[in-house]
């Protein structure tokens, strides 16, 4: 891993739940010498070990408590505790208010709490959150997703390249301003639906923040993702593309390989 370098590797992009050969939403962040697990969706624990080991990962980052986005914490649970990893526990877990409560209602089966604190140590993420893992600074705005507590992230390598994902959310001015000109702007395009952009408004939301490279990603199962790229170009007046699974971009620079 190039330390110097910031590049996202798309995990899974489905929703609302896995199609075969793509999980749902997860992603993994690479720079400053950590890797960062974003967002934790039904089967993107099964890809992100196609580039790195569960035990190699520094922290995981949640945007919100829907199981497409976070149910595959409960497997890394138990990988972390009885695989026989060899790292430091508890593994550092950034989400949404509530969540480790959440995660202890499911692991749970009996009268007493399943002890998610041995194996994750979580801090709950709120408005305007800040937080550094080794050489990466995230930045944390609360968006709109149905009135539950939902994120956006934008991270920021030392060599000042600099990465956004919306999570789930309707358009805002939260948003757009934590994209303001960041290189890769990663925002979903679920549909024209409460909560959700569409493909068009993610182009404008693109357009607005005067992103660099916009890649639609969490695109909904009514529209085929060559249309939601070009849905979005047509409102964004840069490069375009969908969040294939096993995409890899070095953000502010080419496409991994390319």
């Amino acid at each position: 891993m190039d330390d110097d370098a910031l590049r996202i590797t798309v995990l899974g992009s489905a929703t609302p739940f896995p199609r075969p050969g793509n999980a749902c939403s997860g992603y993994l962040v690479e720079g400053g010498g950590v890797r960062l697990w974003v967002d934790a969706g039904t089967g993107t624990l099964a890809e992100l070990q196609r580039y790195a080991e569960l035990g190699a990962i520094d922290a995981v980052w949640i945007s919100h408590l829907h199981a497409d986005h976070s149910a595959d914490l409960l497997t890394a649970y138990y990988g972390l505790l009885y695989a026989g990893l060899d790292l430091p526990l508890p593994l550092p877990l950034l989400g949404p208010p509530g969540i480790a409560d959440r995660l202890a209602a499911f692991l749970t089966n009996g009268p007493d709490r399943s002890p998610v604190e041995r194996a994750f140590r979580v801090e709950e993420l709120y408005d305007g959150h800040l937080a550094r893992i080794g050489g990466l600074t995230l930045r944390t705005r609360a968006v709109y997703h149905g009135g539950m507590p939902a994120f956006a992230l934008r991270v920021e390598g030392g060599g000042g390249a600099s990465l956004v994902y919306s999570g789930d959310c309707e358009p805002c001015d939260a948003l757009v301003e934590l994209a303001r000109e960041c290189d890769l702007f990663l925002c979903e395009a679920d549909g024209p639906v409460p909560g959700h952009h569409s493909a068009s408004q993610a182009g404008r939301s693109a357009a607005d923040a005067r992103a660099g490279r916009l890649v639609v990603t969490h695109v909904g199962p009514g529209t085929a993702p060559a249309e939601a790229v070009a849905l979005a170009a047509a409102a964004f007046p840069g490069d375009v593309v969908h969040a294939d699974p096993g995409r890899c971009f070095v953000v502010g620079r080419a496409e991994c390989g390319g």
